[in-house]
């Protein structure tokens, strides 16, 4: 195959990518930019949660009986995270006493306290708000079941059309610096789409290809000698996502720290109640050196049995998923990669979504001026007839 007709396949490629997929490109692509300034978002759209009167905390037992004061009778705490940065408050989780029917990550009643008071300042369900709207429809569409399979596999068209469209972008004749030139084409939609395309199209290539890495870890992690089946994966994730906590502890929260920090002493971040799939608490601490079984200095994570009150180190609830993965989530959403990508991120959701506008535009441009051809050829074949 020559180079023209090479040309000719990629932009049917590219072309249809755009086409068809153009209504979920634009809602994924929009709420991914918003997403990595989720923090800010929260802040500015939720105030009231925020509301806190210092960074001074209480004995953890106090933020417990406080948050259970505030939830419906039959509901139990599942989990206390404490703030991460000045300004942040308390959030206690609390499961539902009904079932869930569902889909997705497990429903909760969050509580937000003020770190020096145990006051509370809001109540809301997990799955309420913008924040969490943006990333349902980020992760999964909002479509039950296969809506993760199906951006991840959105995430791979997008891989295939950032590189056919870098391909058409490349000038036929001269320097490839032709290229970067504005007036490539008399309408303004074309020099956007191809001058926009070209500069995003390294990032969105990364961004596309992480995404779909996250949508399918087991494809993927085995191409870099990883498992690429994170710890809970498979019916195992959904017993764990089914998980109750216990109507009542044999330990108490207090007791249940203290056991975890005389393992692994330091600053304590979250606990998360035993539940009927895994009857001991799991409490994180923040790491100071190298904490025992944690020589990577990321947070510690200690399981106290809630019979005895025994602790030991267990794995970190990110432990069983592989580096690659951990990076690829880091690098998709912006998660300590400082402010220069974090930018690059926000144009690399927001230009896809100029991207499909224009594509649409000159797509139905061009059906007007082939129309047109036709229409003239038809005359001219029928006036030679004559």
């Amino acid at each position: 195959m020559n180079k023209l007709r090479w040309r000719r396949a990629w932009f049917q490629v590219h072309k249809w990518i755009g086409l068809i997929l153009a209504i979920l490109i634009i809602p994924i692509s929009l709420t991914g930019a918003a997403l990595v300034w989720h923090d800010g978002l929260d802040r500015m759209l939720n105030a009231n949660r925020y509301a806190t009167s210092g960074s001074a905390t209480l004995p953890l037992a106090a933020y417990g009986d406080a948050a259970r004061a505030a939830i419906r009778p039959g509901d139990r705490l599942a989990s206390l995270r404490m703030p991460e940065h000045p300004g942040d408050p308390v959030v206690v989780a609390a499961a539902p006493q009904a079932k869930s029917n569902l889909p997705g990550p497990a429903l909760r009643t969050n509580v937000y306290l003020d770190p020096p008071t145990a006051k509370v300042l809001a109540v809301a369900s997990s799955r309420s708000g913008p924040v969490m709207a943006m990333h349902m429809i980020h992760g999964t569409l909002m479509v039950p079941g296969v809506g993760r399979s199906i951006v991840g596999w959105i995430g791979v068209a997008m891989t295939l059309s950032a590189f056919t469209g870098l391909w058409l972008w490349w000038p036929t004749v001269g320097k490839w610096a032709r290229g970067l030139r504005w007036r490539r084409h008399r309408n303004l939609d074309t020099n956007l789409h191809h001058q926009l395309g070209f500069w995003i199209a390294l990032p969105l290539f990364v961004l596309s290809l992480t995404g779909a890495w996250i949508s399918f870890p087991g494809f993927f992690g085995p191409l870099v000698g990883e498992s690429g089946r994170p710890m809970g994966y498979g019916a195992d994730r959904a017993a764990m996502m089914r998980a109750k906590p216990l109507p009542a502890q044999a330990t108490s929260l207090g007791d249940a720290v203290a056991s975890a920090q005389r393992v692994a002493p330091g600053e304590v971040t979250q606990v998360s109640w035993p539940t009927d799939y895994k009857p001991a608490w799991q409490v994180m601490i923040k790491a100071q050196g190298k904490a025992p079984g944690n020589g990577h200095g990321r947070p510690a994570t200690v399981a106290v049995d809630d019979a005895t009150g025994t602790a030991r180190p267990a794995p970190s609830p990110d432990r069983g998923q592989s580096g690659t993965a951990r990076l690829m989530r880091q690098i998709h959403d912006g998660t300590g990669m400082g402010l220069v990508w974090q930018l690059i991120i926000t144009l690399g959701g927001i230009l896809p979504a100029i991207l499909a506008v224009t594509g649409i535009i000159m797509w139905w441009r061009a059906r007007g001026w082939k129309a047109e051809l036709a229409a003239k050829q038809r005359e001219r074949r029928m006036a030679a007839a004559e």
